[in-house]
């Protein structure tokens, strides 16, 4: 088939590669310069099965409000007129309790950790390179309450097989050297010694140009302006570029998929939710992380990328504006400061942010839509690096008429219909 592939991001370069890879006409229509250039261009680096939880869940609404109110809070909301938002906050809160939040949970740690055995498939099958590290996350935890509240998280781990380490501070130390130097600041850690370091960007690039070598073909600086559907089909593409069409479609714009679906008059709760990070030349390696370690009062991860090390976090709340806000660049350089004291050049650190497409439930929209020809891979939020390899060869494998290798059924947009 011909296939177009809306978004050039992790998802989308990595759904036009297994699309190739089945025998497809692939075209990856995106509006940057090139790919990776959005919200898959300086995230934390993480690719972490273990963390794959919905942010929705049981006493968030009571730390939510904690949050706020903390200097260094991980947790900022702009509110704006837009009804999306309110609808949006509406439907996650419906979803804090424990047992929506069990079954939010089940229908994402499956598909993560499908999507890391895939993507170590991938890197044995093409030899990919992307200043990639397997030596797991560790979770810091800075006061003796925030570890005791681990044993809710490690029933879960057992639930799932997932490997963990619960670690005292000498065996935190052991995992991340770096962390000598400022013992007295934790007690103790989480570590999950299966989770993977990468740089996104860089893995994306690659993937590209794995996929131009395997026939697809890239489209940029393309804008979509309107999709055109025909009863139960699309029909065709409006872009800067002219009337485009092709056999099927796959939405992969991230937050920007909502806006069109909601102008085929489907509409799906994908929502932005901004993210920064700061990236930062290693200065004293020595001192530097090892791998990822997560700063749970902050929420905030650090990890190291080749010689730099990347600094993520904050859920802001302020629909689709992309203003860096200083405040957030200075709780980023106190917790990597904090921690990791000389290990960068904070003078020479860049400042990025990008805008999180997230469902209000937490697993991602992945399969067919109510047109035939339509299919979506959107709504990943923080966990889009994580799962970009699984959620690519899922829909792959569906669009090409194969059974997946896991059941995906309760991702694809009709559990919004149920």
């Amino acid at each position: 088939m011909k296939i177009f592939v809306l978004g050039g991001g992790v998802i989308g370069v990595t759904t036009a590669y297994f699309l190739a890879e089945a025998g497809h006409q692939v075209t990856v229509i995106d509006r940057q310069k090139g790919p990776a250039l959005e919200t898959s261009f300086a995230n934390a680096g993480e690719i972490s099965p273990g963390y794959a939880s919905p942010w929705a869940g049981p006493g968030v609404p009571l730390k939510a409000i904690k949050w706020l109110l903390m200097k260094h809070g991980p947790l900022v909301v702009r509110p704006t007129l837009d009804p999306h938002m309110w609808i949006w906050l509406v439907k996650m809160l419906r979803n804090c309790t424990t047992e929506r939040y069990a079954l939010n949970k089940a229908r994402m740690v499956p598909l993560a950790e499908y999507s890391r055995d895939t993507l170590k498939a991938l890197r044995e099958a093409t030899g990919i390179a992307y200043d990639e590290r397997a030596k797991g996350t560790l979770q810091l935890f800075r006061t003796q309450q925030q570890l005791d509240g681990t044993s809710g998280d490690v029933e879960v781990l057992k639930s799932y097989g997932v490997s963990y380490e619960i670690l005292d501070p000498d065996g935190c130390i052991a995992a991340e050297p770096g962390l000598a130097g400022v013992r007295e600041k934790f007690v103790g850690g989480l570590r999950l010694p299966g989770d993977e370091t990468g740089d996104c960007k860089m893995f994306t690039d690659r993937m590209a140009e794995l996929c131009v070598a395997r026939g697809v073909t890239f489209e940029y600086d393309v804008s979509i302006r309107r999709i055109i559907r025909n009863r139960n089909r699309i029909a065709n593409i409006s872009t800067s570029k002219g009337w485009r069409a092709a056999d099927a479609y796959v939405m992969a714009m991230g937050s920007y998929s909502a806006g069109f679906m909601r102008q085929l008059k489907r509409p799906i709760p994908v929502y932005p939710v901004k993210g920064y990070s700061i990236t930062v030349p290693i200065k004293d390696a020595a001192v530097a992380p090892v791998s990822t370690v997560m700063d749970e009062t902050y929420k905030v991860a650090i990890t190291r990328l080749g010689d730099r090390i990347r600094v993520g976090g904050t859920a802001e709340i302020s629909g689709f504006d992309l203003e860096l806000h200083e405040s957030r660049r200075r709780t980023l350089e106190h917790s990597v400061g904090d921690l990791f004291p000389g290990s960068g050049d904070m003078r020479a650190a860049t400042f990025w942010c990008g805008l999180r497409p997230m469902t209000p439930d937490g697993p991602p929209l992945i399969g067919r839509t109510e047109f035939s020809n339509l299919y979506l891979n959107t709504g990943h939020g923080t966990l889009g690096w994580t799962m970009a390899c699984g959620s690519a060869k899922v829909l792959a494998d569906i669009i090409s008429s194969r059974v997946p290798d896991i059941d995906v059924r309760d991702l694809g947009p009709e559990r919004y219909v149920k």
